[in-house]
C-alpha cells in the first residue's frame, strides 16, 4: 500500500530546520499492547462468493461457501470475523446439501460456529453462509494511513453528483474484507477464491484472478466469475464495478491491463505504459517470475489512501488519472507508485507478512522497489534523488525515532503504516544491498520468495535467507536496524596533521544508548586521485587515519551515500565547494548544495555553488538550488538574477520552470513581467499556476483578474494558485472560495493549500473566517499528527496570530489559536 498523502505532508514540514536540530525524541510513552501473530486453529482453504449490490440501500447480498480445515488440532467449533452484517443462514455442506448450524452473533464482529462434530487436523469441510453486508451503517473507525475501514464503498450510487461516476470499490487492508465477507480476517491465513458478482450489465468489473465467464442475469444484468487458482490472504480480496475503459497490453503472454475513466482512457498507455517494463525488471533481478496469472491496474474515486496491492488487481486513487496536459507535470514521484504496488506481487502478496507486526516485509520492500526502478529506467541519479528525499522525509520526524522496524506493541494495527515502515525501512534495505553487494542481496531476497512462496514470512526469515547466500551472520545488522529503534546521530571533524602527513576523521555518535556497528568507505582526494579506506565503526568515539602526501582537497565519509544517520559534517567550504565540482554521485553535489545554502548571505564561494547548481546535469538540482536561493538579501538577488533569467531562456523542463517562475516573482522586477506572462499560455498546468502567481507580485490587479477567469478550471495547480493570490493579495470576499477549494480537497490538496490558508487568515479582519480557517488547520494538525502534521501546523497557527497584531479582532484571533494550540498538543 502506498500512502500519497505523506509526500503533501511532508512537503511543507521545514525539513532542512528539522534536520539542523537535535533530534530529541518524545518522551517515553507506557508501552502498548505485544501484538502476537494470529493463532490458527481454522485454516482456510478456499472461498467462493456469489454477491449482488443494493445500489439504493449501499448494501451486498451475498452467499459464500467457505471450506476449511483444522490447523493443529482437532476442533468442533469455528470463529469468523463478519463486521456489521445481517447473518441470515449459517450451514455445514453436506454434499450439495447445507445442515444448518447453531451460532452467536452477538457482538456484530464475532460469528461463532459450532460445527457439530470435530474434524481432525488436515479434514477439509465447507461452511455456506447468507448474509447482508450494510458498510455505510458499519461503525468503524478509519486511520491516518487508511482515512476508512468499511471495505465496500459504493460511490456516488444516487448519481446525485453531477459528473461523478457510479463505482463500487473495496478496501481490505487491515481487517477490513470481512466487513463485505464472513472470513478469518488476519494476514497469516491463505485461501484461493472465486467470486460471482451480478452487476448492471453496462458496467465492467474486476476481481482478483481471471474472469473465467461472463452470463446474462436478467433485465439488464450481468454475472461475471473470477477465479483466483493460487491462494492469498483475505486482506488482498477486492472487486470494482463501474463504467471503466480496458487497456490492454501484454508481458510474457500474460495479459496486462488498465481500467481508467472514459475521458482518460486515450492517455492509458502514457500513465500504466511501463508496467510490462516494470514486470521483466522486477521478474529477471529477483530470479522469480511475476507468479500470478494476470495483472490490472484500476483507478478509482474517492480511495481512501494512496494505493493497494490486491493480488493481480491494484487499485489506485484517481490521482493517478491524467490527460495529456497533466501529464507533462508528472515526475516519478507519481510513477514510483505503480512499480511499489507491482513489487508488492511479490512482498506482501506472493509472501506475506506473518503479522502486522512484520509490515515491514512487505512495505520496507515496496518502498525499496522505488528506488530500484528508478534505476533501471531513468539512472543512479534519479534513484539517489528519491531515496534521499525518502531519507530526509524519515529524519526530520523525531516521533518516529522511537519506533522499532518490526513492532509488536502497537494499539491499532494502522500504526505501522508510517514513516519506519516505509521511508526508513527502504533506506535500510538500500544499505543492506550496498553492504552485501548486489550479487549476494539479490541471491538472499530470491531464496526469502522461494522459500516461503504462497506463504507467509517475518524478519527474522528475511535475515536467515541474507545469512544463507552471504555465509554471513547478519543478527547484528537485523537487531540494530529492525528490532531496536532509532538511527546514529553523528558529528564528524578532521585533522590534517602536516608533519606526519597524516589525515585524520573522527566520528562521534551522540543519539545516547548502545553505538551502531557501521560499515562504511571514507574517499581522500588527492592531486586529482581518489583514495579508498573501508571503515567499520564500533564505537561511540572512533578516528580513522591515512597518510597521504599531501593534505587532501576533500575528505568524503561514506561515499556510497547510503548510511542511515543524522551528520554534522564540519567540513569548510572550501571543501563543500571541491565535492560539488569532483564527486561522482547525485548526494554529494546536493550535500554540498544545502551546506551552500546555509552560507550564501555570507560566502561568495558558497553562493558560487548555489549559481553553478542552477545548471546541474539533473533537473532536480537545479530545482533545489533555485529554492535554496535566498532572494530576500539584495546582494544575493543581484548575483543570482543574470542566472536566472539565463536559465529561464533555456528551462523546458516544467518541474524547473515551476520554481524558476517562483525565484522571479521574488525579484519582483517589471522586466520579467513579459516572460512570466507568456507562461500564463503553457500547456503545463504548474507552469501556468506558477506564472499566475508570479504575476501577482508585480502586477497584483492584473493576477486577481485573470484568477477570477481560472476558477472553474478544476486543475489542482492552478486551483492552488488561484488559492495562492487571493490569500496574497483578494480580500474577504474571496475568501469563501479559498474555504471551500480546502474543504473539497483531498488530503494531498489540503496540505498543499495550508501555507496560503493559513496566510489570508492573517490578513483577514473578520472573526468568523478566522475562526473557520483555524478550525481547519487544526483538525488536519490533529488527524495527521502521526505524521508529523502537527509542527508545521503549530508554526502557521503562530504566524497567523502574530499577523492579526494591531488588528480590531486581535485578542479574539489570539484566544482562538491559543485553543487550538492547547487541542493539538492534547491530541494523541
Amino acid at each position: 500500500m502506498k500512502h500519497l498523502f505523506v509526500s503533501g505532508l511532508l512537503g511543507l514540514v521545514a525539513v532542512d530546520s528539522a534536520l539542523a536540530q537535535a533530534p530529541t525524541p518524545p518522551a517515553a510513552q507506557a508501552e502498548a499492547p505485544y501484538r502476537a501473530s494470529a493463532t490458527k486453529i481454522n485454516d482456510l482453504v478456499h472461498t467462493k462468493l456469489d454477491v449482488r449490490f443494493d445500489y439504493a440501500k449501499r448494501y451486498l447480498y451475498g452467499k459464500e461457501w467457505v471450506t476449511l480445515k483444522p490447523h493443529a488440532y482437532p476442533t468442533d467449533s469455528l470463529r469468523l470475523d463478519a463486521k456489521g452484517m445481517d447473518i441470515k443462514t449459517v450451514a455445514l455442506m453436506n454434499g450439495n446439501q447445507p445442515q444448518p448450524l447453531k451460532y452467536t452473533y452477538t457482538d456484530a464482529a464475532n460469528l461463532r460456529i459450532s460445527l457439530g462434530k470435530t474434524f481432525k487436523p488436515g479434514e477439509t469441510y465447507t461452511i455456506y453462509l447468507d448474509y447482508t453486508a450494510k458498510p455505510d451503517e458499519l461503525k468503524t473507525q478509519g486511520s491516518a494511513a487508511i482515512t476508512d475501514a468499511k471495505g465496500l464503498y459504493f460511490i456516488n450510487p444516487d448519481s446525485a453528483v453531477a459528473g461523478k461516476p457510479v463505482q463500487i470499490w473495496t478496501q481490505g487492508e487491515t481487517e477490513a474484507s470481512s466487513a463485505w465477507f464472513p472470513t478469518i480476517d488476519r494476514p497469516n491465513q491463505k485461501t484461493t477464491q472465486e467470486i460471482s458478482l451480478t452487476v448492471p450489465s453496462k458496467y465492467v468489473t474486476l476481481s482478483n484472478g481471471q474472469l473465467v465467464s461472463q452470463q446474462p442475469a436478467g433485465p439488464g444484468l450481468r454475472t461475471d466469475t473470477w477465479k483466483m487458482d493460487l491462494p492469498h490472504s483475505p486482506y488482498l480480496f477486492m472487486m470494482a464495478v463501474g463504467d471503466f475503459k480496458i487497456y490492454k497490453d501484454t508481458w510474457r503472454s500474460k495479459e496486462v491491463s488498465y481500467y481508467l475513466e472514459p475521458k482518460y482512457a486515450p492517455f492509458a498507455k502514457q500513465i500504466f505504459g511501463n508496467t510490462p517494463d516494470m514486470l521483466e525488471f522486477f521478474s529477471t533481478r529477483l530470479g522469480v517470475e511475476y507468479p500470478w496469472h494476470k495483472y490490472s491496474q484500476i483507478v478509482c474515486r474517492d480511495y481512501v489512501s494512496g494505493a493497494m496491492e490486491n493480488t493481480t488487481a491494484t487499485l489506485h486513487g484517481e490521482h493517478m488519472q491524467f490527460t495529456d496536459r497533466e501529464l507533462l507535470d508528472r515526475e516519478y514521484s507519481n510513477e514510483s507508485t505503480i512499480a511499489h504496488e507491482l513489487f508488492h506481487q511479490w512482498f506482501g502478496d506472493y509472501v506475506t507478512a506473518e503479522s502486522w507486526a512484520n509490515i515491514t516485509v512487505n512495505e520496507t520492500m515496496a518502498d525499496f522497489s522505488e528506488g530500484l526502478y528508478a534505476e533501471h529506467k531513468y539512472g543512479r541519479e534519479a534513484a539517489d534523488a528519491h531515496y534521499y528525499t525518502y531519507l530526509r522525509r524519515y529524519l526530520a520526524s523525531p516521533r518516529d525515532a522511537t519506533k522499532p522496524l518490526v513492532r509488536f506493541h502497537y494499539d491499532q494495527q494502522e500504526e505501522v503504516f508510517d514513516l519506519v515502515s516505509y521511508q526508513k525501512g527502504g533506506a535500510i534495505m538500500d544499505m543492506l544491498r550496498t553492504y552485501l553487494g548486489d550479487d549476494v542481496f539479490f541471491a538472499g531476497l530470491q531464496k526469502y520468495l522461494k522459500d516461503n512462496a504462497l506463504s507467509n514470512g517475518e524478519a527474522h526469515q528475511l535475515r536467515l535467507a541474507f545469512e544463507a547466500v552471504s555465509g554471513q551472520d547478519l543478527n547484528w545488522f537485523f537487531n540494530q536496524w529492525y528490532y531496536a529503534p532509532g538511527h546514529p546521530v553523528v558529528t564528524i571533524t578532521y585533522a590534517w596533521d602536516a608533519a606526519r602527513k597524516m589525515q585524520s576523521v573522527t566520528v562521534e555518535q551522540t543519539q545516547g544508548g548502545r553505538p551502531f556497528r557501521l560499515p562504511f568507505t571514507i574517499d581522500y582526494y588527492v592531486g586529482g586521485k581518489v583514495q579508498h579506506q573501508s571503515v567499520v565503526m564500533t564505537e561511540t568515539t572512533q578516528t580513522f587515519t591515512m597518510p597521504l602526501p599531501a593534505k587532501p582537497a576533500l575528505v568524503n565519509v561514506d561515499a556510497n551515500k547510503k548510511l542511515l544517520w543524522l551528520k554534522t559534517d564540519n567540513k569548510p567550504m572550501s571543501d563543500w565547494v571541491y565535492q560539488y565540482h569532483h564527486a561522482p554521485l547525485f548526494v554529494d553535489r546536493r550535500e554540498a548544495v544545502d551546506a551552500a545554502a546555509k552560507e550564501q548571505t555570507s560566502n561568495a564561494a558558497a553562493r558560487g555553488v548555489l549559481l553553478a547548481a542552477l545548471n546541474d546535469r539533473y533537473y532536480s538540482m537545479r530545482r533545489t538550488a533555485i529554492e535554496a536561493l535566498k532572494l530576500d538579501d539584495k546582494s544575493g538577488a543581484k548575483a543570482a538574477a543574470p542566472a536566472l533569467r539565463k536559465l529561464a531562456a533555456t528551462e523546458k523542463n516544467t518541474a524547473v520552470l515551476t520554481p524558476l517562475l517562483t525565484a522571479l516573482a521574488q525579484l519582483k522586477d517589471k522586466q520579467d513581467v513579459k516572460y512570466v506572462t507568456r507562461q500564463l499560455n503553457s500547456p503545463s498546468y504548474n507552469v501556468q499556476g506558477a506564472a499566475l502567481q508570479a504575476l501577482g507580485a508585480v502586477q497584483p490587479a492584473e493576477a486577481l483578474a485573470r484568477a477570477k477567469a481560472y476558477e472553474k478550471d478544476g486543475h489542482a495547480a492552478l486551483t492552488q494558485a488561484v488559492v495562492e493570490v487571493y490569500a496574497q493579495h483578494g480580500s474577504l470576499a474571496q475568501w469563501p472560495y479559498v474555504r471551500d477549494q480546502f474543504d473539497a480537497a483531498r488530503p494531498q490538496g489540503k496540505f498543499n493549500l495550508l501555507e496560503p490558508l493559513a496566510g489570508m487568515l492573517g490578513r483577514l479582519d473578520d472573526p468568523t473566517a478566522f475562526s473557520e480557517g483555524v478550525t481547519r488547520l487544526k483538525d488536519l494538525a490533529i488527524k495527521y499528527k502521526a505524521y508529523g502534521a502537527d509542527q508545521p501546523v503549530l508554526a502557521l497557527l503562530q504566524v497567523t496570530a502574530k499577523a492579526q497584531a494591531g488588528r480590531a479582532h486581535a485578542t479574539d484571533a489570539q484566544q482562538v489559536v491559543a485553543r487550538a494550540t492547547e487541542e493539538i498538543q492534547a491530541a494523541k
